[in-house]
């Protein structure tokens, strides 16, 4: 099992280095296409101008978002030429969330930058949303990762359908790790020999498909998503597998404690599916 096309989402205000390197660096181990794709909207409405000086704020404000578009995409193929074969670009001026979202149908994999706080909506996506979409799954890069030495991966498990997704999902990249954890962190007054068997059932899973899985319980004694974190630092890990959890009212993104927690953080990179 591999992935044969992977997508990488550019930010249009901010620096794209950290998963343009990681994006090529899996394109090339799983000998895959690379989809780049970026897109940006007008910021907003043109309330205080009418008549041909709206028009003229909008043919002015469409020309600099296509030339940052085009910046991205120089930037896309510059930092990737050694990959050039197997590149492809899409863009436009439209709601970013939704442009990446429709065409991530081509793509296994999506890549995406990590950020702790909402950006401007038009011009970036919102992590939360995009999973919640995309129907695919999601690598959230932070800006301070350097590369994925895959020396070791932690899954993140709780015995729902999305973490069954997740981790199936993430199957190509557990295949390519040295060694695969599977953790479930659980309540002080829970049945620690019913999870120690769910997260025996998952390594066992893992192990007949060729990946070196082992599983570990533990007590949440500091909140999940802090004790997830340092469990994967100590043991060298550089990403956190997770299914997300959340739903929609009113048209809002609401996220359980763990996958807001998740999508914020900055150490390890995050592969999300829901």
């Amino acid at each position: 099992m591999s992935y044969a096309t992977l997508m990488v989402h550019l930010d249009l205000d901010r620096s794209n280095d950290t998963r343009l390197r990681i994006a090529g660096e899996l394109a090339a181990r799983f000998d895959a296409r690379l989809i780049g794709v970026a897109a940006g909207d007008i910021q907003a409405p043109l309330y205080f101008a009418e008549g041909n000086i709206a028009s003229d704020l909008l043919e002015q404000e469409q020309a600099w978002l296509k030339s940052r578009i085009a910046d991205r995409e120089a930037e896309f193929r510059g930092v990737l030429k050694a990959l050039a074969g197997r590149l492809e670009w899409r863009s436009a001026v439209e709601w970013p969330v939704g442009f990446v979202a429709r065409n991530a149908r081509a793509a296994d994999l999506l890549i995406i930058g990590g950020t702790a706080a909402r950006g401007e909506a038009s011009h970036e996506i919102d992590a939360g949303e995009l999973v919640m979409r995309v129907g695919r799954p999601v690598l959230i890069v932070p800006s301070g990762t350097e590369w994925l030495k895959l020396k070791t991966v932690v899954v993140a498990w709780k015995d729902t359908r999305e973490a069954r997704r997740a981790v199936n999902d993430a199957l190509p990249l557990l295949h390519l790790a040295r060694d695969v954890v599977v953790i479930e962190l659980i309540e002080a007054d829970a049945d620690q020999a019913a999870a120690k068997a769910r997260v025996d059932d998952v390594a066992g899973w893992l192990t007949r498909r060729k990946i070196n899985a082992s599983s570990i319980t533990a007590k949440a004694l500091i909140g999940v998503t802090g004790q997830l974190s340092i469990f994967a630092q100590d043991e060298g890990a550089d990403i956190i597998v997770a299914g997300a959890y959340g739903h929609t009212r009113f048209q809002e993104w609401l996220f359980g404690g763990v996958t807001r927690e998740l999508l914020s953080q900055k150490k390890h990179g995050v592969l999300l599916s829901h």
